[in-house]
């Protein structure tokens, strides 16, 4: 059996999407489906159960002795957030259930964590997974703070020899793709923005308010969720390595780039009217994020990965020009 949390959002969803084209569907989901579409993200899925997370005499009921994996993807990932005790209870008391669930019972652990642990990036974006490297780093945010406590927490642990068979914490950076739909303001700007290209609108990018950066020039590590799914299906199928891993493209590339690739995908010229960004934003906004890759590149758990226009191409042409636009 596989354990998917989080499973109906959008990385968890396309896990799932990943191990039933693998042939799998001994999957256990657990998450809660909301007043949204969520639920359209697996409706074409196959998978033993779904258990809302809260429910914890069902989750008891159905949780087996032990499992092939289990992949935490659930958390409240809104980097706008301020609600403390959600983020504590969801982000990290969860994580830490799951932790000690599969050192318990010898389950190898993949969990989520973020690009957001690294703050504005002064310390680099280097995956490095010693503690003194680890307290140097300072999230901007309450979300990007939960993700970094776990990650602390869980070194700590696997320090001490209490730990998981084999655990993964992954370090997301800009991730784009199907089943992202659910996540309104927080989707990518490929799902705001393709609709509005299509139809040859004018689209807004914010200005730069920082010398040696035009305007819509800053810079993200854009990567494509299927990257992201192969990676860990990859980490799963080879037992060895265990730590903090960096997922993005290593290449950053700015929302124009961005832009465009959106463009070339449909065929339309891109218009933009670059417009001010709101003050309240302004102080924790970060003008550069590209992820060091070499962790998991040395392992050869990358693949062929997508380049930006490959992996728009992709969505714009395989799911958001679709009738049928998930996954």
């Amino acid at each position: 059996m596989i354990i998917i949390t989080g499973a109906t959002g959008f990385i968890g969803s396309n896990i799932v999407a990943d191990f039933n084209e693998h042939g799998r569907t001994d999957l256990l989901l657990i998450d809660d489906l909301g007043t949204h579409d969520k639920w359209k993200n697996i409706a074409n899925r196959k998978f033993l159960n779904l258990i809302d997370y809260r429910d914890l005499d069902a989750l008891s009921k159905h949780l087996p002795g032990k499992a092939d994996a289990v992949f935490h993807m659930g958390a409240n990932s809104s980097t706008t957030s301020t609600d403390g005790d959600e983020i504590l209870r969801v982000n990290l008391h969860s994580s830490m259930y799951w932790w000690n669930w599969c050192t318990r019972t010898g389950t190898p652990l993949i969990y989520a964590s973020s690009a957001a642990t690294y703050g504005d990036g002064h310390q680099n974006f280097n995956d490095n997974q010693s503690l003194e490297e680890l307290d140097k780093l300072t999230p901007l945010n309450l979300y990007g703070w939960s993700k970094h406590q776990f990650d602390k927490w869980a070194v700590e642990r696997a320090s001490e020899g209490n730990s998981p068979p084999q655990w993964a914490g992954m370090k997301f950076f800009n991730v784009y793709g199907p089943n992202e739909y659910h996540k309104g303001d927080m989707r990518s700007l490929v799902a705001k923005n393709t609709e509005l290209i299509a139809r040859g609108e004018t689209i807004k990018l914010f200005k730069s308010h920082k010398d040696g950066y035009a305007d819509g020039a800053q810079l993200r590590d854009f990567v494509y969720v299927k990257d992201c799914t192969t990676a860990m299906l990859w980490l799963i199928g080879n037992s060895k390595p265990s730590g903090l891993f960096n997922m993005g493209t290593g290449k950053a590339r700015s929302f124009v780039d961005l832009m465009n690739a959106i463009g070339r995908a449909l065929g339309k010229r891109v218009n933009i009217d670059f417009v001010d960004m709101p003050e309240s934003i302004r102080p924790n906004y970060q003008y550069f994020t590209e992820a060091n890759n070499e962790k998991l590149k040395l392992l050869g758990a990358l693949g062929a990965a997508h380049s930006l226009e490959d992996g728009v191409f992709d969505y714009v042409n395989s799911y958001l020009t679709k009738a049928n636009k998930y996954r």
